[in-house]
């Protein structure tokens, strides 16, 4: 019986030894969930290095595919059909697999035997299954480099897959495989991508917000939670918390020097973030900083903010260029999102002059004068209550 598939294929996971086994687990969970939330309902197995999921129908197969290829873990996802090891079997869903793939010119077939049970060897079978495409197809021809379409067989324990359509995925580790991090995330274009990266090596992102509010409108959070929506079919923060931040920058703007405002905002920033985290089993901070990028983004800078931290702070674009952050915004979907006008945190109070290279001495001395532990336990209670 021939039955619709797609298959799911893993790189990454396929490193990981003796803990190969629970990651598999987690990217089934994973997909399982993925395709419940866009109502595909499907089987699901997993077969020497494949997961298999099972749609109702071609239809439904093409519509997993855009769900699958999201998800991290996923290397690979294709869809075709799955016959018995016979090849009689096996020639006619390789000839519906390449007239699914209308319109072309040149095919070829690439086989492959996981097993020796079956009596044809990897070549052989391309030469038997091509030798009858070509005697069924008209004016096409094989082609063995860059063909139009590739009827890709694999034979695995008495069953052979067939399938012409191939997607890459997002590659990465299953969400849920490398613990809790904090993100902090503003309606910018950078902590988004950051939170994806973070997301895709396998962590439970949470997203951290600092709104303007009660001093600007609010409607950077509106944002936010946009950005978080974008985000969901990758896999998708865990929580989102929001901070009304205006007071508290209020009172920072009136108590330090100008130029050093930024510094401040961020050090009571990383501050709350770093006592959410212990609260809520974080094991680290995500930003979206890459270096030089702005006044607050120098080394010196970052080194000034950095010690108020008590976890580590992993800032997956330290390295990327601006353009870089701006198409992989583009291919998540946060783009056009992060780009429309609003008043938040990063707006208010603003120095003219920003400092570029605080002496982290002077900024720990105004520090210790500010009541900052009173102010992070205010914040937290009102996110924790």
């Amino acid at each position: 019986m021939s039955r619709f598939v797609v298959l799911v294929h893993y790189h990454e996971l396929g490193l990981k030894g003796r803990n190969r086994p629970s990651f598999e687990r987690q990217l089934i969970r994973n997909i399982t969930a993925a395709l419940e939330a866009a109502t595909l309902v499907a089987e699901i197995t997993r077969t020497s290095g494949r997961i298999l999921v099972y749609p109702s129908d071609y239809a439904a197969g093409i519509a997993a595919l855009g769900v699958l290829t999201k998800i991290p873990g996923v290397a690979r996802v294709s869809l075709g059909e799955r016959v018995a090891a016979s090849l009689v079997l096996i020639n006619a869903a390789a000839l519906r697999a390449l007239e699914r793939s209308e319109p072309f010119t040149s095919f070829k077939v690439a086989a492959r035997r996981a097993n020796t049970d079956f009596a044809l060897d990897s070549m052989t079978l391309n030469r038997e299954v091509g030798s009858y495409l070509m005697e069924h197809t008209e004016g096409k021809t094989v082609r063995m480099k860059e063909p139009d379409v590739t009827v890709r067989l694999e034979v695995i324990k008495n069953r052979a897959y067939l399938y012409a359509v191939s997607e890459r995925g997002i590659g990465g580790l299953p969400v849920g495989t490398a613990g809790k991090l904090i993100c902090l995330l503003s309606s910018g274009l950078d902590s988004p991508v950051a939170a994806w990266q973070m997301i895709r090596r396998g962590a439970e992102v949470v997203g951290l917000h600092f709104s303007g509010a009660p001093e600007t409108p609010d409607s950077s959070s509106y944002l936010v939670r946009r950005i978080a929506g974008a985000l969901e079919p990758f896999g998708g923060l865990s929580a989102l918390y929001v901070v009304h931040f205006g007071g508290h920058q209020r009172q920072i703007a009136l108590a330090v020097p100008e130029k050093l405002r930024i510094i401040f905002y961020r050090r009571l920033m990383f501050a709350v973030a770093s006592a959410l985290a212990l609260r809520i089993g974080a094991k680290g901070l995500v930003t979206g900083e890459s270096l030089g990028q702005v006044a607050s983004q120098t080394l010196d800078n970052i080194v000034a903010v950095d010690v108020v931290a008590t976890l580590p702070v992993l800032r997956p674009l330290i390295g990327t260029d601006k353009q870089e952050i701006v198409e992989r915004a583009e291919q998540l979907g946060t783009f056009a999102i992060s780009t429309e006008s609003t008043d938040d945190c990063c707006t208010l109070f603003m120095p003219r002059n920003p400092e570029t290279h605080a002496r982290l001495s002077e900024v720990e001395a105004l520090w210790q004068e500010l009541p900052h532990e009173l102010w992070v336990e205010e914040i937290l209670r009102v996110l924790l209550p």
